[in-house]
């Protein structure tokens, strides 16, 4: 997927921006999709001209009706089909005639019902294409631009939303109006609401990029049933917040996975969708949300206060459990407590009653009025050791909570530092937090929830002025030998390479092979260990088995030739025994590393994201403890890092209760080499490296055990 072209370009502006609009399929009916998207169009103040086109009607609403949108006599920037998928593809093309190139498509009927459908959304593609058309949808609940200059409700949403700077964009045309409802409740604004539907033509990828030059929005959010090209929505995204520094933030749908068992590979049964998807977005700087009510929380926190600075918080209450409960949360988020200078404990000795605590987190009493929180927020926002305020209000008979709000917005909006605040209850705090939203102060109805969004904010922002840009790709030379080797393996109908061939392959990419042998008798075994070194180990080539261990085909610690000649006998007896038939090349012979720590590489091809690479303890333990991190392909240096400080064992690395340091430059040297592997050979389904033994700093590591799965020729 491309950036967008300019022919692109115009037809999303003039999806958003129309200065005339065909309602193709209208009727006079009241409370059907047809009849409510045209009155949703002309009573919510479109500033262009409507035209309904409705084959029965001469007129809806006052407004003269056309038959066909070609009797129309005017030009028509942007069609909205509401027509039963029957008559779509009619509708479409007679738009494509009439020169309109920008259309949504509210009609359901299509891929979502299954294989008929599915062609009918062909078609659709097919006509768009003939004319140059774009279109959202089809099976969508439309588009709103709550912009002045446009005031466009081209949806059947039941309310028209207020102005703001958040967009959102969903598959779910449901979840839209849930989305709506709640916003509305919580005085939430939207520059662009988008619900995209089936994305057969213009997908969030195209809408990505259209909202990175929207000057109207700050903040994007999306909502994923599936993602169709993972590839294009990293780069989409990366692209949006390393330009326009607006933060991206995702719910995705499908955290779980049936099936991953099937999988041949360790990264293979390791690498769940939901895995991959958390490690792109985290690749791309997007921010995953686990619901509705988190993904608003976080967004407001963007829209309405700065960013801090740091991550040490102040925390103001007129009641201290409260106040101890947000504490723990602030340690638990990764939030620091702020330290107060002594200026700053002197003005809050002074301006609060004797029983209440100075410190942090400050109890200003449960009879506090306007006066004393304006006084406590005052002094610990003009601390320079505090980057943000955390306001909590319990209401109590005394608490003039109105006041209290009004207060807190006029000191707030005299700093730089955000203020968030949590007045706790619903009926009678309600006024309160109303002065507060219409203030563009946050607030959250349980006093934790400030933290997470304080800390994603902060996150955000450290990452953006961190932002370096990288060339993955153009440092090196495509590999031909890996190339060749797969391609040939791949059309000579080959589903595994063994061992043997899987080393071949690592050993193009410069990746740290041993030195190995091949015997195919006892006595051969004997020689080939000797010359090898003890303590050797042993294992069974045969393109037929992939884990060699459970069937009895690895020997380790040999330490001498006659052990090597019985442990060849043992092999080949327990794989007669234990897969039969399997036809065996030999057996290879090295020399067993020692005293390295066992960490696993791997591979895993996603249908959606590419290839994939996987790292994490290894060994016969890595699906026990299933310690991994994952990252999309290519990789560079310091995602790798990241990747190995990722996991929960990353201290056995670095050194624990006396143990050396491991050596974490060369893990992270593998792994970018595996990643070109990756990049340079998509024939592969997945590789498992396991165990790559880990010497200690300074001396390297050595690939233990491989294997590769292709895919199958098609």
């Amino acid at each position: 997927m491309k950036n967008l072209k300019d022919g692109d370009r115009r037809n999303l502006q003039t999806i958003f921006y129309p200065e005339s609009i065909a309602v193709i399929g209208t009727n006079k009916v009241r409370g059907t999709v047809p009849g409510d998207i045209f009155i949703n169009i002309l009573q919510t103040g479109f500033q262009g001209i409507i035209y309904p086109v409705s084959p029965r009607e001469k007129s809806i609403s006052g407004v003269k009706a056309y038959k066909y949108v070609l009797d129309i006599p005017d030009e028509v920037d942007l069609g909205v089909i509401v027509f039963p998928s029957s008559v779509c593809k009619l509708a479409l093309d007679q738009c494509g005639q009439k020169g309109i190139k920008s259309v949504i498509i509210i009609s359901a009927g299509f891929r979502e019902v299954g294989s008929k459908g599915l062609e009918k959304e062909q078609e659709l593609l097919e006509i768009a294409g003939k004319y140059g058309i774009s279109f959202i949808g089809p099976n969508c609940l439309g588009v709103i631009n709550t912009d002045p200059l446009s005031r466009l409700n081209a949806s059947f949403a039941r309310s028209f939303p207020v102005e703001g700077s958040i967009a959102f964009l969903s598959q779910s045309g449901a979840l839209c109006t849930a989305v709506l409802d709640y916003a509305q409740a919580k005085n939430i604004g939207f520059s662009k609401f988008v619900s995209f539907g089936n994305k057969a033509d213009i997908s969030e990828i195209e809408l990505l990029y259209y909202l990175m030059d929207d000057p109207k929005t700050k903040v994007i959010l999306l909502y994923l049933e599936e993602i169709t090209d993972g590839r294009a929505l990293i780069k989409a995204a990366r692209e949006v917040i390393e330009k326009s520094h607006k933060p991206i933030l995702i719910l995705k749908s499908g955290r779980t996975e049936e099936g991953a068992s099937a999988a041949a590979s360790h990264t293979g049964s390791l690498a769940g969708r939901d895995d991959i998807c958390e490690a792109a977005f985290r690749q791309a700087g997007i921010i995953r949300c686990s619901n509705i009510e988190e993904m608003f929380n976080i967004a407001i926190a963007f829209v309405y206060q700065p960013p801090p600075k740091s991550n040490r918080v102040a925390i103001i209450t007129n009641a201290g459990g409260p106040g101890v409960l947000t504490t723990d949360a602030v340690i638990r988020e990764g939030l620091q407590l702020s330290g107060f200078s002594d200026e700053t404990t002197l003005l809050l000795k002074k301006s609060l009653p004797t029983t209440a605590n100075i410190n942090n987190p400050v109890d200003v009493i449960g009879d506090a009025r306007a006066d004393r929180y304006g006084a406590a927020i005052s002094a610990t926002l003009k601390d320079d050791n505090v980057d943000g305020i955390f306001v909590i209000l319990t209401p109590q008979s005394m608490t003039d909570i109105e006041s209290i709000a009004r207060e807190v917005s006029r000191v707030s909006g005299i700093s730089d530092k955000p203020v968030y605040t949590s007045f706790m209850g619903q009926a009678d705090v309600a006024e309160g937090v109303r002065i507060l939203e219409h203030s563009d102060i946050p607030h959250y109805i349980l006093p934790e929830s400030m933290c997470k969004p304080f800390k994603t904010v902060h996150d955000f922002n450290r990452y953006v002025n961190n932002l370096k840009k990288s060339s993955l790709l153009s440092e090196r030379q495509s590999n031909e030998t890996a190339g060749n080797l797969i391609t040939d393996a791949v059309n000579s109908g080959k589903k595994y390479l063994n061992e043997l061939d899987s080393l071949k392959i690592l050993e193009s990419y410069d990746l740290p092979v041993p030195d190995r042998r091949v015997a195919t008798s006892s006595k051969e075994a004997g020689l080939l260990a000797a010359e090898t070194g003890f303590p050797a180990v042993m294992k069974v080539i045969s393109d037929d088995i992939i884990h060699k261990f459970d069937i009895g085909g690895v020997v380790l610690n040999i330490n001498s030739a006659g052990e090597a000649e019985q442990a060849y006998n043992r092999i080949i007896d327990a794989v007669s025994s234990k897969a039969p038939g399997s036809k065996i090349d030999g057996i290879q012979v090295t020399r067993q590393i020692q005293n390295g720590l066992e960490v696993i590489l791997g591979i895993k091809k996603d249908p959606s994201f590419g290839s994939v690479i996987m790292f994490g303890l290894g060994g016969i333990f890595v699906e026990i403890f299933r310690d991994v991190s994952f990252r999309v392909a290519p990789i560079d240096r310091d995602t790798a890092t990241e990747m190995i400080k990722d996991i929960k064992s990353y201290n056995l690395l670095t050194g624990v209760r006396g143990t050396r340091p491991r050596d974490i430059e060369a893990i992270a040297e593998a792994i970018v080499k595996l990643s070109w592997l990756a990049m340079d050979c998509p024939q592969i389904k997945e590789l498992d490296i396991n165990p790559l033994i880990v010497m200690e700093k300074g001396f390297g590591c050595v690939i233990a055990d491989a294997n590769i799965i292709l895919e199958e020729r098609s």
